[in-house]
């Protein structure tokens, strides 16, 4: 909860008389008479997304200021290790630490991200969406270590596997029922105080993620599967729970890192529903900054790509083991400080082995092109500047030799800005780094309506190519999930490819990725498509655009219009 003046938020966990599984909490009086209580630092992070160097653009920067990449995040934890004196300090991570990452650490597969948050620190990791992006195989390699199967070591060294625990409570073998991974663990402190670390992703992965990199795996609900297992470690004697789980939610206007204004989202149900025994959730997932209290428990996430570290302090009681305050900062990862040395050297070795290809000039922009989407109605994001362009080079790639007459590129995908000036293959590829496929298929206009509203279901808007156009009511329905064609956001008749109205009996050829193609994201109805052909890879076909068409613009955002404003000229 945020609190005017106040530089921490805080929350005291002794109101409580008696927790859902029996304990008796401790009161301030006990706390005063008894021993002192043990001092417990946790530092926290989430979404790093593989970004050893600073991120650029808008990414770059927090709170005003420049911040991000690993030789400053190594800094900054080290000394705010050495600030707080503490022996009990621990490093955690709310998932995504992996996956749609830069080309410095996706061309090794990851490896050399896990490398450096061993070196910095790390302890313990929950599982995001994206540590599932190469499927389950490739998850246990990266946690034990071992060469790739296919590209082998890459870079000429054994891969030793991670120096720190990734935990996975709620993803389950189908096969045997069994965890992933170990679904918790236990850390002891002073006064053998013991702490359990549960870690787990949002139920929704595999609606997020390719079929592929969810096979053979189930997902169960986040609160059920972390009160289930809160159970099982007080049974153990364990009675200070931390949740690390990567799902999280959004404040309205303009919070601050500290703030928790009109906070909204998945988190907020999954907290309420959550057992009284589990003290603090380390959130991620939507790339948010904000340190909230939701039902007696600390809610915080450090936004992404390393440019905040939550320090976390708790004061326990040693005999209860339960504790007794838990208070949280988001601090900057600011560049002002001495890069770490031993980052410095796995960044420039991991380089020196990518070689040239990374700084190869694919292509040039006139302006800054963002992915910055406007806003349709309420919290409904629309177009952005990069998405529409993606969409025109997906078009492009594919209206020849496949008939494509539009394309629609999921907002997910783009993963990054471009700046103005010469774009270099790294650039691109940390703008678009998940390899998809691109994929034309046959869709009636009936299924292009309902895929449309399907948009205002899942809340992704599709970025539409150029030659897109259609309207959108703000006063329409949103169709239930179970009949996402039932919806009246998009007004009928008025969707054309081309200045053509399409009709709803006619079919037409649409370019998308593989993953939309395969209902990712909720676009269910778009398993329903005919005649697919896979062509190239989605980074191929806009590395050649940008080849080919440079310098380009940011397109305008005219694609999607709204029923309330002026007709287009």
């Amino acid at each position: 909860m945020s609190i005017p003046g106040m530089r921490r938020a805080a929350i005291g966990l002794t109101a409580l008389a008696v927790t859902a599984f029996g304990a008796v909490a401790t009161t301030p009086d006990q706390a005063d008479a008894g021993p002192k209580p043990v001092d417990v630092t946790l530092l926290a992070l989430n979404d790093f997304h593989g970004n050893l160097e600073p991120p650029t653009g808008s990414s770059g920067s927090i709170a005003g200021q420049p911040a991000g990449g690993a030789e400053y995040l190594a800094t900054h934890l080290a000394e705010l290790r050495r600030t707080v004196q503490k022996k009990n300090v621990i490093t955690v991570a709310a998932g995504d630490l992996i996956g749609a990452s830069p080309l410095l650490s996706a061309a090794f597969h990851d490896e050399p991200t896990i490398e450096a948050l061993s070196m910095a620190g790390l302890d313990y990791a929950s599982v995001g969406n994206h540590e599932f992006d190469e499927g389950s195989d490739e998850l246990l390699r990266i946690q034990n270590g071992g060469c790739h199967p296919v590209d082998g070591c890459a870079d000429g060294t054994p891969y030793e596997g991670a120096g720190f625990q990734y935990l996975s409570a709620n993803a389950f073998v189908t096969q045997t029922g069994a965890p992933l991974l170990p679904p918790y663990a236990i850390h002891k402190a002073d006064d053998d105080v013991k702490i359990g670390f549960i870690g787990m992703t949002l139920e929704g992965t595999p609606e997020i993620v390719s079929p592929q990199g969810v096979a053979g795996l189930q997902f169960t609900d986040e609160a059920e599967t972390a009160n289930r297992y809160a159970r099982e470690l007080r049974r153990k004697g364990v009675e200070t729970i931390v949740v690390l789980l990567h799902e999280g939610g959004t404040q309205a206007g303009a919070g601050g890192i500290n703030d928790c204004v009109g906070f909204t989202g998945p988190v907020v149900d999954i907290a309420n529903r959550m057992d009284p025994s589990i003290d603090v959730i380390v959130s991620g997932h939507t790339h948010q900054a904000y340190n909230c209290e939701i039902n007696n428990k600390l809610v915080t996430s450090a936004s992404s790509f390393g440019r905040l570290v939550t320090d976390i302090d708790l004061k326990i009681d040693p005999r209860t083991g339960d504790v007794l305050t838990a208070t949280a900062e988001n601090v900057v990862v600011t560049r002002t400080v001495a890069k770490d040395p031993a980052q410095t050297e796995l960044i420039n070795r991991y380089k020196g082995v990518l070689g040239p290809v990374a700084g190869r000039q694919v292509g040039t922009t006139t302006e800054a092109i963002t992915r910055t989407q406007e806003t349709l109605f309420g919290t409904t994001r629309g177009e952005s500047p990069l998405g529409n362009l993606i969409g025109d080079a997906q078009l492009w790639a594919t209206d020849d030799e496949q008939g494509a007459v539009a394309a629609f590129m999921n907002p997910g995908g783009v993963r990054a800005d471009l700046d103005a000036g010469p774009v270099t293959y790294e650039e691109a590829f940390t703008v678009q780094p998940f390899a998809n496929n691109l994929v034309t298929l046959d869709l009636t206009g009936a299924q292009l309506f309902c895929m449309l509203e399907q948009q205002f279901v899942t809340g992704r808007v599709l970025y539409p190519s150029s030659t897109v156009r259609y309207v959108v009511d703000p006063a329409g329905t949103t169709a239930p999930a179970t009949d996402p064609c039932a919806g009246t956001r998009v007004v009928r008749g008025s969707l054309a490819f081309g200045g053509v109205p399409v009709e709803t009996g006619a079919t037409y050829r649409i370019t998308v990725n593989n993953f939309l193609a395969g209902g990712g994201d909720g676009f269910s109805v778009l398993t329903g498509g005919r005649n697919l052909v896979t062509g190239q890879i989605d980074l191929d076909a806009f590395v050649a655009y940008l080849t080919a068409n440079s310098p380009v613009s940011g397109p305008a955002l005219d694609r999607i219009r709204l029923t309330t404003e002026a007709p287009a000229a």
